[in-house]
């Protein structure tokens, strides 16, 4: 049984980065109490839940103080139809359908991050506005769990800089291949993500469904690459992440090249 952690106190509706809690990641065990921040033994790893919450947590220094738009991550994006990310991975390509219907703001945040439109704060301390998950790897895996990625320290440490809350819909974790935000407990989701490898019903109203990929096979694959603990042992790299709409528009490729979207009010 992983051990509670209760590294500070912190409010959940202006979230302050400099809290230090448990890294964001999903709890492979079967019954873990709810809205309770658990830690991993091993550096870097633990397994929080989550819960319900209201729009945006804003950090110091983000430009956006906290709020991010799905008008502003679709802005630049042309055609019609679902919103469709498609990871380019060294193990295989994976295409997952976005849920914007379902969690908007998770979706909106998602795409952000992908295409460089939402500004977050790099491993150096920067705020910056390039695609986050370019060159990250999947960095922690556990056969017949879950994959999980998007972190741009690689260690499971990182953070976007700010959070960002819980969207639950009452999707249910019942399957493989569900795109789900880690967190750290309640409406603490930022930048890291995984991908469901089997049914999981132990984080339904704990976790966010945003989207689901395909092929499960890829999936497959990839949560069963060797492993030392659940860090795998040959990197599984993301070498990108490419945000389009099912039908592209005439004349473009779907992701545009549009800069970052006007900057929220302080």
């Amino acid at each position: 049984m992983r051990a509670f952690i209760a590294a500070c106190s912190c409010s959940f509706v202006i979230m302050a980065v400099g809290c230090k809690t448990a890294p964001p990641e999903p709890d492979s065990t079967q019954a873990a109490p709810s809205g309770v921040a658990m830690a991993a033994t091993g550096a870097g790893l633990s397994s929080p839940l989550s819960g319900s919450g209201t729009m945006g947590g804003s950090a110091s220094g983000d430009p956006f103080n906290g709020v991010f738009t799905l008008a502003d991550a679709t802005k630049s994006i042309a055609g019609t139809g679902p919103l469709v990310a498609t990871f380019d991975t060294t193990n295989g390509t994976l295409t997952c359908k976005l849920y914007d219907d379902k969690a908007p703001n998770t979706v909106a945040n998602f795409i952000g991050l992908a295409m460089g439109t939402r500004t977050w704060k790099d491993p150096s301390g920067k705020w910056v506005n390039r695609p986050a998950y370019d060159g990250t790897t999947f960095h922690r895996i556990i056969k017949g769990f879950m994959i999980q990625g998007g972190d741009a320290k690689g260690n499971g440490t990182g953070e976007p800089g700010y959070v960002i809350p819980d969207e639950m819909w009452g999707g249910k974790h019942d399957r493989a291949g569900l795109l789900c935000m880690a967190n750290r407990g309640p409406n603490t989701n930022g930048a890291q993500f995984f991908i469901t490898d089997a049914a999981a019903s132990h984080l339904d109203r704990s976790y966010t469904i945003f989207g689901e990929c395909s092929p499960v096979e890829t999936i497959h694959a990839i949560a069963s690459v060797p492993v030392n603990g659940e860090a795998p042992m040959t990197p599984v790299t993301i070498k990108s992440i490419k945000i389009a709409r099912e039908k592209p528009g005439a004349g473009g490729s779907g992701a545009g090249d549009g800069g970052p979207p006007k900057k929220a009010a302080l």
